[in-house]
């Protein structure tokens, strides 16, 4: 695979975590707790969009075959998007997406602070760009789990359930592919080895202070990164997709 080819597969990915989280923290408007919940998450499902849209840009330049942004959002098929399962998960209750907002956006922000140091210029200004917004999203997310955790009786069974249900998912964000190597072999990309003992320092920190308890090590999932998803992303893509597969090309 050519250093550009490499490039634009590895943004494309980034993209989709981006694009799908995003697609996910939208369905959370009008059925938060609070409506200055439902508005945060409204501008965050926002960022995050916005996150995939340079990604994807930068992965068609990279790939130089005249695809863009929208061609790589809406016009794959479902096995070429390689997003983490993670962030694929449905949001249940309000204790489950809140979980998921805290392990994946701890992940996140390490893996973003890598790559500003990476050597490829354009992935490292995304990055840049990117990492403030995730740095507030997170400790907003933190800031939930804690209420939650430490709240009733009833938000810390639900929680704690929330963030066991969800763990299994976590694995697969520091186990290294082909690509991940070559972009750390060729890009000085993340070391995820050294992330994931970032990541459980920051977890444990959260989880405790939230009075929740950290699950056991169990089997993990994984296959997102390689193109193969849970049952529940093909609802999500297809509702994702109506519009440009009911009128393709259509434009405003």
């Amino acid at each position: 695979m050519s250093d550009n080819l490499l490039m634009a597969a590895y943004a494309s990915r980034l993209g989709d975590n981006a694009l799908v989280l995003g697609q996910r923290m939208i369905e959370l408007v009008a059925a938060s707790p609070e409506l200055e919940e439902e508005l945060a998450n409204a501008n965050f499902s926002l960022d995050y969009i916005g996150q995939a849209r340079m990604f994807y840009t930068y992965a068609g330049k990279c790939e130089g075959v005249g695809r863009d942004e929208d061609d790589f959002a809406f016009l794959r098929p479902e096995h070429e998007y390689r997003n983490l399962l993670l962030v694929e998960q449905p949001n249940g209750h309000f204790g489950d997406s809140t979980v998921r907002q805290v392990l994946f956006e701890s992940w996140y922000l390490h893996l973003l602070e890598a790559l500003t140091r990476c050597s490829d210029e354009g992935i490292s200004e995304i990055a840049a760009r990117a990492i403030k917004e995730v740095r507030y999203h997170l400790r907003h997310s933190s800031q939930w789990l804690l209420r939650l955790g430490d709240g009733t009786e009833e938000s810390h069974r639900r929680v704690q359930q929330s963030l066991d249900n969800l763990w299994k998912f976590t694995g697969e964000m520091f186990s290294p592919d082909d690509l991940d190597d070559e972009m750390r072999a060729i890009f000085n990309g993340p070391h995820l080895e050294i992330i994931e003992a970032q990541w459980r320092e920051d977890v444990r920190a959260i989880v405790e202070q939230a009075t929740l308890k950290m699950p056991d090590n169990q089997w993990m999932a994984s296959g997102g990164k390689q193109g193969r998803h849970t049952e529940h992303f093909g609802y999500l893509l297809a509702e994702m997709q109506h519009l440009q597969q009911t009128y393709p090309g259509a434009t405003w």
